[in-house]
């Protein structure tokens, strides 16, 4: 993989120690919310085989990515499904936070670099999702054009936290979980040859 700027800023805020006590009273917060046995395993995708949440992002990502191309070059008759698809990613982020939350607070304890990235990819995309919130709010009172500029600094503000929750996931780990290879095979890859 190739060094960018944006990995040498990773690395920056992953050495933010004041993130440090936030995150952790966030994470103990979160595992006193959540409790272990099914309502734990629904979040973490127990019962699918792997996470939940990268599924999950893709429904507020699709949704609002798509809205903002309808707002800029769909025209007057696409308003109302640009409006509706606003609505249903502000609706999917609700799962979309909790699986992702559930996956953080486990992998936080053990690695102060996901909880600090974590920690700053959690409120890069709740600002999004509030961004989004105020664009349909702008919409229904009539100020379409302010509805459309809110909406793209949401998707601004989305693409900041979708970046650091692959940072997250392909640079650290988190919510990455590897399972021994079933008896009488052999594991051909490595996480270090990749």
């Amino acid at each position: 993989m190739t060094s960018s700027p944006l990995n040498a800023l990773a690395a920056r805020l992953e050495s933010v120690e004041a993130l440090d006590g936030p995150g952790r009273t966030a994470g103990r917060t979160v595992r006193g919310v959540i409790p272990d046995g099914a309502p734990k395993d629904v979040l973490s995708g127990a019962w699918l085989g792997h996470a939940v949440h990268p599924i999950l992002t893709d429904i507020p990502i699709g949704m609002w990515t798509s809205s903002v191309l309808l707002d800029w070059i769909g025209g007057e008759g696409s308003r109302t499904a640009s409006d509706r698809l606003i609505v249903v990613g502000v609706l999917a982020a609700g799962a979309t936070f909790a699986t992702g939350w559930s996956d953080w607070a486990d992998a936080e304890q053990r690695d102060p670099a996901v909880r600090r990235t974590g920690l700053v990819h959690a409120a890069a995309n709740a600002t999004a999702t509030a961004l989004m919130i105020g664009s349909i709010r702008a919409r229904k009172r009539g100020a379409r054009r302010r509805g459309k500029l809110l909406s793209l600094a949401g998707s601004a503000a989305l693409s900041a936290g979708g970046w650091l929750g692959g940072h997250l996931s392909y640079t650290l780990g988190a919510g990455v979980t590897a399972s021994p290879p079933a008896a009488g095979t052999q594991a051909t890859a490595s996480a270090s040859s990749a």
